[in-house]
């Protein structure tokens, strides 16, 4: 059975030391008493439930899986796993990063997406169940009336109700405009919702006493596409005026999809027969109330594969220490032994130290991408709201693809550290990239993510959301111009950056020429980004590590390799992206579809 052992150093390295994220959030009134060693007894209490509680349920969850009650559509989740839920909200982290006004704790969105990334290292299918409802709180508090809120942020803060967002039809995936659910108005307000849901996760369970789905529906007068959808709030019991569950509505679980991983989660098709709903919002304009859910969702996919990528990567350090098999090429290093550990093998270690520099550079991304996210919504001062706005916005389709995307490659290195035991269920490894499969493609595909990046986020204004993070990067080269320790990594970003901004004028000139000719660059563009904004923090943490390394802490020695590791074997995939993209449409169209 794998093993999961919260990386606190680092957690708290990257928060103190590197985004020193106190000071930063004590800027914002809300958190004005937030300290270091509150920030630290949270994560170490997080980091016990889920290597306690959590990780132990991991294998039962995909073994078990969820169980359809086809007559009466309830399901039943695997053993142990409403128990640990009741655990969970009972300790309060339910409420952890929510407004005291519903019964939160207030505290920033960075320490939540920490508490999530070691519970996602624990078990990821677990923690969608409380992970999708923070979605729903959050599009509620922005779109909601003052009754909606009343009536359901509470719940969903102390964790009674959870939640889920119901976006999916058979026929229409990422094209919501094709979605065909009606929402027809009722004498009292309210609306009866007819239609189909597929690919809901966390759509029906047994860890909670209701269920608050937020669906999208046409009314009767929608005009076609996506400028014609609307938002309801539909539960799965009706609720009455004094907060008590009512009768049952009519939306239920028709079936359980059987998937490739993420088993112990509950991915429903979702029927809605004449269900009762109250509007979200303003009629027709559902889809940017509920972008506030997925734009957070797509945040917290990322930090899902944040979480796997850590704990495939710690499980395949121990068996590469562990596991003996031939002598080093060089010669033996454990004559004690019948040979050597394999992590002595050179192309062990480039599989380990992918998935840890993978991991240290999302957990950076993730943290800063959090910090900024906190800013946007509640700093006093209008014109940092809209900066962090603007990073946030940049950032979100590179935290949801890139990460994904390192996340596939790094548990499958780690798998394959494990060789023929790594296809084994037993130990944990096939499970680990079996979950991560799903991280890129739900929430918008990678290729989904791309497309906005490029298309919206740098061309879409002129570039100047993309200038905002260049200026960070050349402020950083300038700063450390006279530092010779800092070349290494200060020459090689600084010329990325540069030629980043070369390579965004060239694919932006051509796709005014042809719009397609930005959907044949944008995934690769996306991973050239990518690395540039994983490089940045890399100089940063080796400045850190380069000033600290005579400490005698081997913490800053370790990182110090990691970052020199990125460097010289993972960013130079740039070069190789940059070719490709520039190669362009051409390639892609040039087989008349007939003869595929």
């Amino acid at each position: 059975m794998p093993t999961y052992n919260p990386p606190l150093r680092d957690m708290q390295f990257v928060i103190h030391e590197l985004l020193g994220a106190v000071d930063e959030l004590k800027t914002i009134p809300a958190y004005a008493d937030l300290d270091a060693d509150t920030v630290n007894a949270v994560l170490e209490e997080g980091g016990k439930f889920a290597s306690k509680v959590l990780a132990p349920l991991n294998l039962i969850g995909d073994v078990q899986g969820c169980v359809l009650d086809k007559t009466t559509h309830e399901v039943k989740t695997a053993d142990g796993f409403k128990e640990a839920y009741k655990t969970y909200t009972e300790n309060g982290w339910s409420g952890l990063s929510a407004d005291p006004q519903w019964g939160g704790q207030g505290m920033p969105q960075l320490v939540n997406q920490a508490v999530y990334e070691m519970m996602n290292s624990a078990n990821q299918a677990w923690t969608m169940y409380p992970g999708l409802s923070h979605g729903a709180h959050a599009a509620l508090e922005a779109h909601g009336t003052p009754e909606q809120k009343a009536l359901y942020l509470p719940k969903l803060t102390s964790g009674e109700w959870t939640g889920t967002m119901c976006l999916t039809e058979p026929h229409c995936g990422t094209d919501l405009g094709l979605l065909r659910t009606k929402a027809e108005p009722l004498a009292d307000g309210s609306y009866k919702i007819t239609g189909a849901k597929i690919f809901i996760s966390a759509g029906e369970h047994d860890m909670a006493a209701n269920i608050v789905h937020l669906v999208l529906a046409r009314l009767p007068d929608a005009p076609e596409g996506s400028k014609g959808i609307s938002l309801f709030v539909v539960p799965k019991f009706n609720v009455n005026a004094d907060g008590s569950i009512g009768s049952r509505n009519g939306i239920y679980c028709g079936g359980l999809e059987h998937k490739m991983g993420i088993h112990g989660n509950a991915t429903a098709q979702i029927v809605l027969d004449e269900a009762v709903g109250t509007l979200v919002g303003k009629p027709h304009r559902g889809l940017p109330a509920m972008f506030v859910m997925m734009n957070g969702a797509r945040l917290g996919v990322g930090n899902q594969s944040l979480g796997l990528t850590q704990v495939a990567y710690e499980n395949a350090v121990v068996y590469a220490k562990d596991r003996v098999q031939m002598r080093s090429l060089s010669g033996t290093k454990r004559a004690d032994l019948a040979a050597d550990p394999i992590i002595v093998h050179p192309d062990v270690r480039k599989m380990l130290l992918t998935a840890r520099a993978y991991a240290e550079g999302a957990r950076a991304l993730v943290y800063y991408t959090a910090i900024e996210l906190d800013k946007s919504h509640n700093h006093p001062d209008e014109a940092v709201r809209k900066e962090s706005d603007d990073i946030v916005a940049l950032l979100t389709p590179i935290v949801k693809a890139f990460i994904t995307d390192n996340a596939w490659i790094s548990t499958v290195h780690c798998q394959q550290v494990f060789g023929g035991h790594g296809f084994i269920h037993e130990w944990g490894m096939e499970q680990f990239v079996r979950d991560a499969r799903i991280n890129m493609i739900y929430e918008g595909t990678n290729t989904i993510q791309s497309l906005d990046l490029l298309g919206r986020k740098v061309l879409g204004d002129g570039g100047a959301k993309l200038t905002k993070f260049g200026k960070m990067v050349s402020s950083l080269v300038k700063e450390n111009a006279d530092v010779e320790a800092m070349q290494e990594f200060t020459v090689p970003l600084g010329e990325l950056g540069k030629k980043v901004q070369a390579f965004t004028m060239e694919i932006g000139m051509k796709g005014m020429q042809n719009p397609d000719e930005v959907g044949a660059a944008a995934v690769d563009y996306l991973r050239v980004v990518g690395h540039l904004v994983y490089g940045y923090f890399f100089a940063r943490m080796a400045k850190i590590a380069l000033e600290k390394q005579s400490s005698g802490d081997k913490f800053y020695i370790a990182k110090l390799a990691t970052a020199r590791f990125y460097f010289a074997k993972l960013m130079p995939e740039v070069e190789t992206l940059m070719i490709t993209a520039r190669a362009g449409l051409k390639p892609l169209v040039e087989m008349d579809e007939a003869l595929f």
